[in-house]
């Protein structure tokens, strides 16, 4: 099985392939800024390098909020030719953070209180009626950048004044005093494989890895691992990681990323997440390939008006009669379509006594 990643060839994707070679015949990395979009009356055409993309079985996107229109495009076009762990959708939602909590508040997620308006009278209004201190955030952003700490209604209209010039707008949350502290999970399937707690440098409020933070392995109990997994699922993702933090109550969603970062995480934990990652990647591949191929079969033995339920040891089984052709026999048209020969591959015919057996030729088996 052939498998692609799409991003900006970071070292984080550079871990997932070298897992992925373990598992698939061939990965290739591409590079998102090469990818095109032709657009035709009724159909999409993807384009990576001026040519047309070659066909994979498996595709792992992975790009930041600035690629999020492209790679809804690219999702959008191929989901349905191949196996893609996130939805096409989630491009666009999971890296709108206002977006993303709407979805979330759907499913009765439980997030920090949160606050959007449009225009920066009504924001103004939102400031004399909250508490304070209280985090701003842009909609779009990663690494925590876009992510601004007011500890008054004075210096949160600064930022507020700062943000209007600039034609940004932005969320208002409440700020929970965790010390600094959050969690990150990774969610791989049904399953949190790896978690850590991120604390921040001192006289900085952000703990994530690339503001400087450090990573320490932890625990999940069950209740917090299966919001994480419901998380994911709400933005249709198989892959992602959720931030977290414990508030007294319980755990709070801060948001879901796409494409996380790995060496933090794996260095923290000691845990070979890309490895993870790379084999839930092949084996829903695989189900999905055999899922397929038996679907097609039921309905090429429609077609055929033939039944399917004749399997034994594997091989559908079909009494006939032989069309020779001088000394040469010529299959029936149905043996030619269910196993899939061709002119192009080449092929190992073993014969015995009142037996053909004709194989694929493998060159891993030589």
């Amino acid at each position: 099985m052939k498998a692609a990643i799409i991003s900006l060839n970071g070292t984080s994707s550079k871990l997932i392939a070298e897992s992925m070679n373990n598992y698939f015949d061939k990965v290739d990395m591409l590079n998102i800024k090469k990818f095109e979009v032709l657009m035709k009356a009724g159909s999409m055409q993807i384009l990576y390098d001026g040519e047309s993309l070659k066909k994979y079985d498996c595709i792992l996107a992975r790009g930041s909020f600035k690629y999020a229109q492209i790679l809804h495009a690219i999702s959008k076009t191929l989901e349905q030719f191949c196996y893609m762990p996130m939805s096409a959708e989630s491009f666009l939602i999971g890296h709108d953070k206002f977006l993303s909590q709407i979805a979330f508040n759907t499913k009765n997620i439980s997030m920090p209180v949160a606050y959007y308006a449009s225009s920066d009278q009504a924001t103004k209004r939102t400031l004399n009626n909250i508490s304070y201190p209280i985090v701003m955030k842009m909609p779009n952003g990663t690494h925590g950048k876009g992510v601004m700490f007011a500890d008054s209604k004075e210096s949160a209209k600064s930022i507020l004044d700062a943000m209007g010039a600039l034609k940004q707008p932005f969320i208002i949350q409440e700020f929970i005093d965790t010390g600094g502290k959050d969690i990150r999970a990774i969610v791989v399937g049904d399953k949190v494989v790896a978690c850590m707690e991120r604390k921040s440098i001192s006289g900085e409020n952000r703990s994530n890895i690339h503001a400087g933070g450090k990573g320490y392995n932890i625990e999940l109990d069950d209740i917090t691992k299966d919001m994480c997994v419901r998380t994911s699922k709400t933005l249709g993702c198989d892959i992602s990681a959720i931030d977290i933090m414990m508030d007294s109550k319980g755990p709070l969603v801060l948001e879901l990323n796409l494409s996380p970062g790995l060496q933090g995480i794996m260095k923290a934990t000691k845990i070979d997440v890309a490895d993870h990652m790379a084999k839930f990647l092949f084996e829903k591949t695989r189900d999905l390939k055999i899922k397929s191929t038996k679907k097609e079969t039921g309905e090429l033995f429609q077609e055929l008006g033939l039944s399917d339920k004749k399997i034994k040891n594997g091989f559908h089984e079909m009494i006939t009669t032989l069309d020779h052709r001088g000394k040469r026999i010529l299959l029936p048209e149905s043996v030619s379509k269910l196993g899939v020969l061709n002119e192009v591959d080449e092929y190992v015919i073993k014969v015995a006594k009142n037996k053909i057996i004709i194989e694929k030729f493998d060159l891993n088996n030589v």
